[in-house]
């Protein structure tokens, strides 16, 4: 059955006894139950079952790992202050990563030593969202689209097109009346020089936000001429048939020289320093917070999605430098003062990956299925105005983050099909 995951050795029984218990198979023992885990589930799992039964483990695992409260628990709502004059202060970082990562590599036992700074920094101060179901086009650029737009899109995933439906930076440049610097978009470049600004009537060219694409800057730092660089410019895993060619030209030395106050020099020079493309991102973004102080800024990285190759280690490897770097980005943010105090950060998947007995899939390595475990994933909000150390289980979607970034800035998303996100307001 699509959307199960392999039992571990020696958990088979546990998870018969869990499912058994959960659907009323079996009394339930006087004794606490043992605690639910994403490799607990089988391909006899009713696919309807799954996304809540993910919810529930990562739910409990952060409870149990963090303290976490439960947030239905709790009475009252957002701390989130209300009124232009804080709206107009605060700021909004969105961090999203493609080639989302599975539970048992992240949020549960076996996966937690993946992501120590997710699970014992970051966590705690946030509150999270354990049931995000993507109902869209399981693609990292349709997908991110979406996410940038509150509306599921259903353009070519391996093409340079623009969102159909205005985007998050459109509804807040236009309503708020913010220049062209307040909205920055940092991105991998297969096809995300198109996220910014859509083709919608009313909105579109000259209303969104500036996108940088860091694999251009560096091509045209060094005039093509890579030499060790060329570990930072694989742009695309998912298919051989979709390579962009790398642009870089006059107008990415102009974005390094008046938008990022760096020298060609100084860019090549750091870049050299670096490990991968998402390390050369974080860079861009850092320099970018310190010369133009964007009040909304998104950042998707890309670096998981190595999983395509195959290559196990390689997909643990980015996750835990995907964790790593999320945390630094946080620490970054505290130690700015236009950022400090008055920042959201939100980090998300786009989408997660196949389970192990996914028909038709190759488990860890792609996203091709469609099964509960590739489109069951979580979301987390921390910073200003948001309650610390709150978990919930209620289901949300992606096409919900728009609609509730409007309600926190002061700008309405018309056209977006998602709702603002209660919890956060």
């Amino acid at each position: 059955m699509p959307g199960a995951l392999r039992p571990a050795n020696g958990q088979a029984h546990r998870a018969s006894l869990f499912l058994q218990n959960s659907t009323g198979g079996l009394p339930k023992p006087a004794a606490r139950a043992v605690p639910f885990c994403a490799t607990m589930l089988s391909r006899f799992t009713p696919y309807r079952d799954v996304p809540g039964l993910l919810s529930r483990s990562r739910r409990d695992f952060l409870r149990d790992t963090t303290g976490m409260a439960l947030g239905s628990a709790l009475v009252g709502g957002s701390p989130f202050l209300h009124g232009q004059a804080v709206q107009r202060k605060r700021k909004m970082i969105v961090v999203t990563f493609g080639g989302g990562a599975r539970d048992q590599e992240t949020f549960a036992p076996e996966g937690q030593g993946n992501i120590p700074h997710l699970l014992g920094e970051l966590a705690p101060q946030s509150t999270f969202f354990t049931h995000m179901t993507n109902r869209g086009i399981l693609g990292h650029y349709v997908a991110t689209a979406s996410l940038v737009t509150g509306v599921y899109e259903t353009l070519n995933n391996f093409s340079a097109t623009p969102p159909a439906h205005p985007t998050a930076f459109e509804y807040f440049r236009k309503d708020l009346r913010q220049p062209v610097s307040n909205a920055w978009v940092v991105a991998p470049s297969n096809g995300f020089n198109r996220i910014g600004e859509s083709s919608s009537a009313g909105y579109g060219p000259g209303l969104g936000a500036r996108v940088i694409l860091p694999k251009h800057l560096l091509q045209a730092a060094t005039a093509g001429r890579f030499g060790d660089l060329n570990h930072l410019l694989r742009d695309n895993y998912e298919t051989p048939l979709f390579t962009p060619v790398l642009g870089g030209g006059e107008v990415e030395l102009q974005q390094l020289e008046r938008v990022l106050k760096l020298s060609v020099d100084d860019f090549s020079s750091h870049a050299r320093t670096l490990s991968s493309p998402d390390e050369l991102s974080v860079y861009v973004v850092k320099q970018l917070m310190r010369q133009q102080a964007p009040s909304l800024l998104w950042l998707t990285l890309h670096d998981i999605d190595v999983a395509h190759t195959g290559a196990f280690s390689l997909y643990l490897q980015a996750i835990q430098r995907t964790d790593r770097l999320c945390a630094e980005l946080w620490n970054f943010v505290q130690s700015e003062p236009e950022y400090r105090d008055n920042t959201t950060m939100f980090i998300l998947p786009d989408f997660g990956r196949d389970a192990d007995f996914a028909t038709g899939g190759n488990g860890f390595q792609h996203h091709r299925t469609g099964d509960a475990a590739s489109r069951t994933t979580w979301m987390m909000a921390l910073g200003a105005g948001v309650r610390q150390g709150v978990v919930y289980d209620n289901p949300v979607q992606p096409i919900d983050l728009v609609p509730t970034l409007g309600s926190m800035m002061g700008f309405a998303a018309s056209r977006a099909q998602g709702r603002p996100i209660a919890e956060l307001l």
